[in-house]
């Protein structure tokens, strides 16, 4: 049997997962969960095969929690499925150690011969989501301007952000800054949208 952790925030879409897979005579869904923080818990406890996990979660995101699945459960294979086929989002789930990335608007047969083909070692990636990835480059924000871009999401002040991240004000504006050349935009806000859309956040 394939042991499946799935995280989905969403109820009925979780519940409705868990009954397709659970119709897969080979599949034994083991564990589910709604938040990302309780994805490498619960995958520690029931040792699953293949973990299937949304990106936009509350509490986590499912790429900050794939990565230290990879390390804590090695053996355990990621599967990324979001509503958000966004390039930047598949660089950094292959990143962070995962084996495929899926879109949700295919069928539930397609998610099943994908936890199947990661299991058997395979890369299995959305064809059309590969190609932009591969046409819109690398991200081109560091980790401190990600950072920054990030607390700025909420309309925070640059001194609300430099106490929150334990930065200068001065060091704040550098970052947001070289963000905003970064993205090609006129200020933070609109910085912040093309991050978002680009999968860089």
């Amino acid at each position: 049997m394939i042991r499946v952790l799935l995280a989905e925030d969403q109820g009925m879409m979780r519940g409705a997962l868990a009954l397709l897979l659970g119709l897969e005579e080979d599949f034994e869904v083991v564990g589910q969960v709604s938040t990302g923080d309780q994805i490498v818990p619960t995958a520690l406890e029931v040792g699953p095969d293949v973990a299937v996990l949304d990106i936009e979660m509350p509490g986590r995101s499912g790429l900050d929690a794939a990565a230290d699945l990879h390390a804590e459960l090695p053996a355990c294979k990621i599967l990324i499925v979001t509503t958000f086929g966004r390039p930047g989002y598949l660089r950094r789930a292959m990143e962070a150690g995962a084996s495929g990335f899926l879109v949700k608007d295919g069928p539930v047969e397609d998610l099943a011969h994908a936890i199947r083909r990661v299991l058997a070692g395979e890369r299995v990636v959305d064809p059309e989501l590969a190609t932009a990835a591969l046409s819109a480059g690398p991200n081109p924000l560091t980790g401190r301007e990600r950072d920054v871009l990030a607390a700025a999401v909420d309309g925070s002040t640059i001194a609300d952000i430099a106490r929150r991240l334990h930065l200068s004000e001065s060091t704040v504006r550098n970052y947001l800054s070289a963000a905003i050349g970064k993205t090609g935009s006129r200020n933070r806000i609109e910085a912040v949208r093309a991050a978002r859309h680009n999968g860089w956040l």
